[in-house]
């Protein structure tokens, strides 16, 4: 029990199902109108994946070895290493995940003849490393590394399928037996930026949650240079810019007939962001903080959920 709030299960789930529905619902429908043989079949892609969640489980295992001290200062009643989990095993554990992790993507990258493909692997375990022990306490730099790592999670399902390399020239819409389809490299492209996007906003919201603690040790981050209000503006900018591209979006969807999934861009995530926006800057407490990082979990759950709203449209 104490190993999986370690490495924060319920997190490690929504990659696995991000990675799974974009997979299920953009990658694998290319092979009913495509001449070019997918590389992520089922096996394939749940190796990647596997690699991909070991990797984000070793970031959760080594982040909170460096930050025990202001983890003792924001949340102590929920700190786990040293008084739960020995720090050597730890550590252990954390270089067996990347590992495993590196070698599951070597056999994949394998079938593609593509070694070169594992760079990404290994960028991300250094990233991550480097955000444990430098990035996090800098001004912004480690909001933005953690954005990329995420976006990164469907990157790496569009660098390992080869068949999605063909439509990344192409527009917005493409034509296909099954009609006027949105280009699968577009689909994924958006929700990559989606996510490094929300993510950001979260990244910046969990700072000023952990004002204290961070203040203690020394970081440096957006809250503690800028200030709680300043960064609270910069993070509604954010949110702003988040919306816009949902909007134009859903514009375009409306105009190619696709009203269920336009409505949902809307309904689902334009107008939480909206209300979200709002609502940031009522009070400045750390509960308050917490309820906001909370609120972008679940929007972008609702992104995630909007590939299955695609599949059926496509494919009706």
């Amino acid at each position: 029990m104490y190993w999986l709030k370690l490495i924060r299960w319920q997190n490690l789930l929504i990659v696995f199902l991000t990675q799974l529905l974009a997979w299920a619902c953009v990658i694998l429908p290319i092979k009913s109108y495509s001449n070019t043989p997918l590389l992520l079949n089922f096996t394939n892609f749940m190796l990647l994946s596997a690699s991909t969640v070991l990797i984000a489980a070793a970031g959760y295992i080594i982040n909170d070895y460096f930050d025990i001290k202001i983890d003792a200062i924001n949340r102590p009643d929920k700190v786990i290493l040293e008084k739960q989990i020995p720090l050597r095993m730890a550590i252990v554990v954390h270089s067996l995940f990347n590992i495993t992790a590196i070698w599951l993507a070597i056999l994949v990258a394998g079938q593609g003849g593509r070694y070169r493909w594992v760079l990404l692997q290994i960028g991300c375990t250094i990233l991550l490393w480097l955000y444990s022990t430098k990035f996090k306490r800098q001004f912004m730099t480690g909001n933005v590394v953690v954005a990329l790592l995420t976006g990164l999670t469907i990157v790496t399902l569009m660098l390992y399928e080869t068949a999605i390399h063909h439509y990344m020239l192409l527009p917005a819409f493409v034509e296909t037996m099954h009609g006027v389809v949105p280009n699968p490299a577009w689909v994924l492209g958006i929700y990559t930026c989606f996510a490094f996007s929300l993510t950001w906003m979260r990244e910046i919201v969990k700072d000023m949650e952990d004002f204290k603690g961070d203040a203690e040790e020394g970081c440096v981050t957006m809250p503690i240079k800028w200030g709680l209000l300043r960064s609270v503006r910069f993070t509604q900018v954010l949110g702003v810019l988040s919306i816009l591209p949902l909007l134009i979006g859903s514009i375009k969807l409306f105009g190619a007939g696709w009203w269920a999934l336009g409505i949902y861009t809307i309904l689902a995530l334009a107008v939480p962001i909206a209300i979200w926006i709002v609502k940031l800057p009522k009070t400045a407490t750390t509960q308050h903080y917490h309820t906001m990082s909370r609120w972008l979990k679940i929007i972008m759950v609702s992104g995630i959920g909007s590939l299955i709203i695609y599949y059926f449209q496509a494919h009706a």
